[in-house]
């Protein structure tokens, strides 16, 4: 594994609809001397650009190529369809496949859902991408299935969407070549992860630095246990004392 000092700064890819801010603010506090540059990709083209160098790790959307690349889940997405306000699906609060049997529905060629048989009546033509398929729902001819935080990305006032129970569903990882596991990645993935500023995992920490911060109190705490309490009683007959002790004068015998 390389080291940090290989890389001044760490480049981070993202599909659309995935939001790396809140990660990035913590790297910015955590790595202030480390610049973390923000890479927006296409969803089809994640992988090349890993491959290529062009980025350190991604967030990307399954499926990922795992001879290839390492990957830690992050989250699965809410599958929704997009469709015009005026439309009689928002009468309902959700709805299933089934549902939509009788209505068009795009395909665009940069689909993450990885669809066997897209429901509904197929269009005439598919979209080249899902922000023409948005165009086009708008426009009253169809209808699109896409994870919910497409369908927030690619909001419109006329449009407004609801779950689909039962569609397949999107999950987004952080992605990165296996033979490219630098410390300044597992650096973002403690962030992910959720480690504390002080975690030691996903580093190698030396014997002798381990053994430097273990405290002596403790070590001698383990050594040394604390005596047991006295509660200031005698001990009973039979149970600690001298066998056959008596307190008192002996009787006179007759």
């Amino acid at each position: 594994m390389t080291g940090s000092e290989a890389s001044p700064s760490f480049r981070l890819a993202y599909v659309p609809g995935v939001t790396p801010a809140k990660w990035a603010r913590i790297w910015n506090e955590r790595l202030p001397d480390v610049p973390l540059t923000l890479v927006q990709v296409p969803a089809g083209e994640a992988s090349d650009v890993l491959r290529r160098g062009e980025a350190d790790a991604g967030l990307v959307r399954l499926p990922v190529d795992r001879t290839a690349f390492s990957a830690i889940p992050l989250y699965t997405e809410t599958t929704v369809v997009v469709v015009p306000k005026d439309h009689l699906i928002t009468a309902a609060d959700e709805v299933s496949v089934a549902d939509l049997a009788d209505e068009v529905v795009f395909h665009p060629l940069d689909d993450v859902l990885g669809w066997e048989k897209v429901p509904g009546e197929p269009a005439f033509e598919r979209p080249a991408t899902t922000a023409d398929a948005i165009e086009l729902v708008a426009a009253g001819v169809g209808l699109l299935l896409v994870p919910q935080s497409l369908a927030r990305l690619y909001h419109r006032r006329d449009l407004t969407y609801r779950p689909v129970v039962d569609a397949p569903q999107s999950g987004v990882v952080l992605s990165w070549p296996e033979d490219a596991t630098t410390d300044l990645v597992e650096d973002f993935i403690g962030i992910v992860r959720g480690r504390t500023v002080n975690s030691t995992r996903g580093r190698a920490v030396p014997e002798a630095q381990s053994k430097k911060d273990k405290k002596p109190d403790a070590v001698a705490a383990r050594k040394n246990p604390p005596a047991r309490k006295s509660t200031g009683r005698a001990p009973r007959s039979g149970a600690g004392g001298p066998k056959g002790s008596r307190h008192g004068k002996p009787r006179r015998r007759s």
